[in-house]
């Protein structure tokens, strides 16, 4: 009963947030298009506006063609041999939306692409209640290590981040391309109309100073509008209003139209950005991963970023379209439904398109006297050299303003029962002073400020006051997300993992005040 009490309050306070972005309009009246925790209150999902998925595997309405990059879980390494983890900050959110729709498609475990499920995504779509950056720091740091939930022998480390929350009115400036894939791929509701509404809600929330450029692309590129004022919003309106769907998809000369615009009007010291929207089927022009790598990478030289919504599924390319917003200095974002349109152009539209902090690295050293093993989740294809962290020249994640960002540690404490390392011949065997002080890591973060070319490093220290046997919401929450992922993917790390124990978990949880958290938890109800 309780669980039920609580999806009802879910859909309840759901519906109640979609007030503020005036803009969004309703779907077809055939059928809503839903998802979450409306989606779970409907009788049915309706499969005219989703590619549910037959017995069979295959799509009802065609072949499913959808393209993601492999991935490899990280495994456990031993202190020993690897005491330095270093990687790139990564706040893109388009894995858990992804991974919702086909939830909401009737996708089981088992079902979805591994590549699909990238447990930093869904970690950091939720917001956290970490300690916010102290005056003059960039960022704010919390840590807690506690039991793991899936491994009793195992610790669990949950790293939280925070940047401060500017004000989108105190932004200089702002100038803004959106880039429209109009292509033949896009004729589909969940595809080119859903991103009209998703580009008319950002315009209500841009400022009248803003400077806003359109282009589209199908079989060619066409400017629609050339630097008008956020102000005249009925022309662009109208312009977005006007699109439609048809033709090939020559992605790289829209690209170079946005980039040469953007350049164009270029605000110094303020906001420059394409915002690309696309299913990623690029199939005229540059059509390659490398050669549309390489141009968006010459590009961002410019100052110019560029972000990435994805919209559609069937032929939906994600490893594109991560990669090009990777490369780019953006973000990435999957747009499933009007709401999610609302969280990320109208809620969180600080973070999604300012950056506080450019090429943000990670490097975590863990103590031997207290530490033997460790295993990241997530991050996978994050991961950097060692001595890329102190290399400037190395490209890393660029962090919004007021972004939450998630890291997890599974940890084999230093008691535990051995795990076989190589002995090394020439390392000192004895304990520094350091070692034996409490300390179980050092967090250091190398970044840049917008537009510099040298970094600064900041360093924080995890000790033995970190630990607890009463972790927080956050850190309980931040668990069961990462144990939900782990079952999805069918992890070989998962343990004792299942369903119900993630439910059982959220179930100990006030969440009833954060309707996406409630949603993640009819999400895995699907699949008791």
């Amino acid at each position: 009963m309780k669980r039920s009490i609580g999806f009802l309050t879910a859909v309840l306070i759901f519906s109640s947030i979609l007030t503020g972005c005036a803009a969004t309009s309703s779907a077809p009246s055939e059928g809503d298009f839903m998802s979450g925790a409306m989606a779970s209150a409907a009788p049915a999902y309706d499969l005219e506006y989703s590619n549910a998925v037959c017995e069979d595997g295959d799509y009802e309405d065609g072949f499913n063609t959808e393209e993601y990059d492999s991935l490899t879980e990280n495994r456990f390494l031993t202190v020993a041999n690897s005491p330095l983890s270093t990687f790139s900050a990564d706040v893109d959110t388009a894995s858990y939306c992804n991974v919702r729709r086909m939830l909401n498609d009737g996708y089981g475990i088992g079902d979805i692409p591994s590549g699909a499920i990238r447990t930093e995504e869904m970690l950091n779509y939720f917001t956290y209640d970490y300690a916010e950056p102290e005056p003059g720091q960039p960022f704010g740091v919390t840590a807690a290590i506690s039991g793991c939930p899936w491994n009793t022998e195992n610790l669990l480390l949950v790293l939280g981040i925070t940047t401060e929350d500017y004000d989108y009115e105190d932004i200089s400036g702002c100038n803004y391309v959106f880039l429209i894939d109009t292509s033949g791929s896009m004729d589909s509701y969940d595809k080119i109309d859903l991103l009209k509404e998703s580009m008319l809600g950002l315009l209500d929330n841009l400022k009248d100073t803003d400077r806003i450029s359109i282009v589209t692309y199908s079989g060619s590129s066409s400017v629609l509008a050339r630097g008008v004022y956020g102000d005249d919003r009925d022309e662009l309106k109208n312009i977005i209003n006007s699109l439609g769907a048809g033709g090939s998809t020559n992605g790289s000369a829209g690209i170079m139209d946005a980039y040469a615009l953007a350049e164009e009007y270029f605000i110094p010291g303020g906001v420059n950005r394409i915002i690309m929207c696309s299913d990623g089927d690029l199939n005229v022009g540059i059509t390659s991963q490398s050669d549309l790598d390489d141009l968006v990478s010459e590009k961002r030289e410019s100052g110019v970023y560029l972000s990435v919504l994805g919209f559609g599924t069937g032929n939906y390319s994600d490893s594109r379209m991560q990669t090009l917003a990777d490369n780019g200095n953006g973000n990435y974002y999957y747009i499933d439904c009007t709401e999610e349109a609302k969280k990320v152009l109208c809620d969180e539209l600080v973070s999604t398109l300012v950056t506080v902090a450019e090429d943000v690295k990670f490097q975590i050293e863990f103590n031997p006297l207290y530490v033997q093993a460790y295993r990241q989740l997530g991050y996978e294809n994050r991961q950097l050299q060692t001595e890329d962290f102190n290399d400037d020249k190395v490209d890393a994640g660029e962090v919004g303003s007021g972004c939450c960002l998630t890291v997890l540690y599974e940890i084999s404490p230093a008691d535990a029962d051995a795990v076989s390392s190589t002995e090394l011949k020439y390392q000192d065997s004895e304990l520094s002073e350091a070692a034996a002080s409490g300390e179980w890591m050092t967090v250091s973060i190398r970044y840049k400020q917008p537009g510099g070319e040298k970094s600064e490093r900041l360093e924080y220290i995890i000790d033995e006051n970190d630990i607890t046997n009463d972790p927080s919401a956050d850190w309980q929450f931040a668990a069961a997300v990462c144990e939900f992922a782990m079952l999805l993917r069918d992890s070989q790390y998962r343990g004792s993992s299942t369903v119900n124990g993630v439910l059982s978990m959220l179930e100990e949880l006030d969440i009833s005040d954060d309707p996406y958290k409630l949603e993640f938890a009819s999400l895995a109800e699907k699949l008791t």
